[in-house]
């Protein structure tokens, strides 16, 4: 027989048991929770700082060729301004690559020029054969391959550093040639103080040495950068209202780095000899 002590006793410890079992759930529930959170911080982190890492280098991002100069993100809203573009031309990029860069056949004390004929307008470029021969006739083989033809500017940036960036097959900047060319004339007078003046027109690349491939870009306002990035033309005056037109209409992200608003296609790309 339980005498009446001993059951109010035994209540009790059940009691007792009964909250500790409740504790030790809520603590359990409470470890997962926090879990989950920590693990959702951590791919919000990992995420933020991957889209920042994207965000703050001209990149060329084929397997063989990455770029590297520094854009600092903005809070602005994406831009709405209309597209100023025309449609494409009917036509499909080329895909073929080679392994090796082609053999040398600019003549490098002639003039050259590069038309790119876009859907926001042509852009004209003047080429510096002797002073990036390898570039140039990089760029040369690469336009009479049609390599150029129908391949969308893919990056645009409009804080930090001011340019439209072109040149990528895939249209999503981790395309290329199948080969890299070496750096060349980084001592170029123009660039001064680290700075490559608006009109210049680059190559982009890994930040390794001689990593450029297909991908440049175009610089429509004076842009703060290292001398990394081959420097291999000059844009005309009414190529410049045309990528002024193109960079006055914003870019998708709002943070100062991202695909242009405007359609920018490059229709036909030549590169002709004077």
């Amino acid at each position: 027989m339980v005498s009446q002590e001993q059951r109010r006793r035994q209540l009790a410890r059940e009691k007792f048991l009964r909250q500790q079992q409740r504790r030790t759930s809520a603590r359990r529930k409470a470890r997962m929770r926090n879990a989950a959170i920590a693990s959702v911080l951590g791919v919000i982190l990992i995420g933020s700082v991957a889209l920042y890492t994207t965000g703050v280098v001209l990149k060329d991002d084929d397997s063989k060729t990455n770029a590297g100069a520094e854009v600092s993100p903005s809070a602005s809203a994406p831009s709405k301004a209309p597209d100023p573009c025309d449609k494409p031309a009917d036509g499909k990029v080329k895909t073929q690559t080679w392994e090796k860069e082609p053999a040398m056949t600019v003549d490098k004390s002639a003039k050259y020029t590069m038309k790119l004929e876009t859907t926001c307008g042509d852009i004209d470029i003047a080429l510096k054969a002797e002073a990036a021969p390898h570039t140039v006739n990089s760029f040369d083989f690469l336009a009479g391959k049609g390599f150029f033809d129908h391949t969308k500017c893919h990056r645009l940036t409009t804080n930090g550093i001011f340019v439209l960036q072109c040149g990528d097959p895939t249209g999503q900047g981790n395309g290329g040639p199948g080969y890299n060319i070496p750096d060349e004339n980084l001592k170029d007078k123009s660039l001064k103080d680290n700075m490559y003046p608006a009109g210049t027109v680059a190559m982009a690349n890994t930040g390794q040495p001689n990593s450029g491939g297909s991908q440049f870009f175009l610089v429509y306002q004076n842009s703060p950068l290292p001398p990394s990035y081959t420097p291999f033309g000059t844009i005309s005056d009414e190529g410049m209202t045309v990528l002024k037109k193109i960079a006055a209409a914003g870019e998708s992200t709002g943070a100062g780095d991202g695909a242009p608003n405007a359609t920018v296609v490059i229709d036909k790309a030549t590169v002709a000899k004077s």
